[in-house]
């Protein structure tokens, strides 16, 4: 299972076909945040049996990121690599990307097109 960094993250945003960013922060931590990273669209966690094959049907690599980077973020980037996706997790999750400064996001809405 790979990880990618918030400085690897916040170069590959800056490519011309940037990849899929998914926000699985449960929705408290998201309420409570009210940010997210530009472009991202959030699936609940909860319901990732409801929106996994979709996901894994996409071009295209797949980077979730979650609070921390740990168990949400990670069991979901297992999950899809093991039906054959290119996905990833974000390394210390959206709080590593606040730490180090890059930019974040007000919140558009509660749940974004794939």
């Amino acid at each position: 299972m790979q990880a990618i960094s918030v400085a690897t993250l916040s170069n590959c945003l800056r490519e011309p076909h940037p990849l899929l960013l998914i926000d699985v922060r449960r929705e408290g931590a998201r309420q409570a945040s009210g940010m997210t990273i530009a472009h991202s669209i959030w699936r609940d966690p909860a319901q990732w049996l409801n929106w996994k094959d979709e996901v894994a049907t996409l071009p295209g690599q797949v980077v979730f990121f979650c609070v921390h980077g740990h168990e949400i973020s990670q069991g979901l980037t297992a999950a899809l690599c093991a039906m054959g996706k290119e996905a990833r997790y974000l390394e210390g999750g959206f709080s590593e990307w606040q730490k180090a400064g890059l930019p974040a996001a007000v919140m558009a809405d509660r749940q974004g097109n794939l």
